[in-house]
């Protein structure tokens, strides 16, 4: 594996039980390495369109690699919870993630959950983590076959009536989404969507839009629709099995 070290990364607080995925545009090791050390930011890996890994941190050092961000009742310092691999896509995630990519990614991850014995329930999206700042990994990353090699979870259509919750609020900080407020809430609504409805969001082909208007702000009938509801359901039942 190439390595291209950043020198922004600082000590873990505690110890590692968090994978975050992440898309960047850039799909060249230097040009990722010179866009992180600019920003004075970093991640420890990135894979390229050929599946091509680059160290970029250590994994025993905190990357900077999420932001300001939540999940399932974390302290919010996720950079100390979490690996942080970037994968390039010039869509930002709209478009499909090449074959070698994906049979590469699949085998790294799960050497990177048997690692750290992190749970399921653990592996994220950074757009699920910050929903109102972040569209990545987008909405053609393939959750769904990532779950059945047993990197993140998935769900059952049928499974939904199985849950007599009914209030989207709670189901969404089940699964871990951040709904303390209601524009949260919409955000991360939004963000559900991406992973496990992609087909209800709509593609940007302005990137430059797209990073500026993660969700559509105020919009409240996010957290409503009998399809969103049922899959809702669905998915928290997953979460809640584990």
């Amino acid at each position: 594996m190439k390595e291209m070290l950043l020198s922004h990364y600082n000590e873990r607080k505690c110890p590692v039980d968090m994978l975050v995925l992440h898309t960047t545009i850039h799909t060249d090791a230097q040009k990722v390495f010179n866009s992180l050390n600019k920003l004075e930011l970093s991640c420890h890996y990135f894979m390229d369109l050929d599946g091509r890994l680059t160290l970029m941190v250590r994994e025993q050092d905190r990357a900077w690699h999420t932001g300001f961000a939540y999940w399932r009742g974390t302290d919010r310092d996720l950079n100390s919870h979490a690996v942080g691999i970037e994968i390039g896509n010039p869509s930002l995630g709209q478009q499909d993630f090449t074959p070698r990519q994906i049979n590469k990614l699949i085998p790294f991850c799960q050497k990177i959950l048997r690692k750290y014995a992190i749970d399921p329930r653990n592996v994220v999206a950074h757009s699920d983590i910050a929903p109102a700042r972040k569209p990545d990994p987008g909405i053609c990353f393939p959750w769904k076959k990532l779950a059945k090699e047993g990197i993140g979870l998935w769900y059952q259509p049928r499974n939904a009536a199985k849950v007599a919750e009914n209030d989207p609020l709670v189901l969404l900080s089940q699964i871990g989404y951040d709904t303390h407020d209601e524009e949260t809430a919409i955000a991360s609504a939004y963000a559900f969507r991406r992973r496990f409805l992609p087909e209800e969001v709509s593609k940007d082909d302005d990137i430059w839009h797209l990073v500026n208007h993660v969700y559509p702000v105020g919009k409240k009938s996010l957290l409503r629709g009998e399809k969103f509801l049922r899959t809702l359901k669905a998915v928290a039942y997953s979460y809640n099995q584990v």
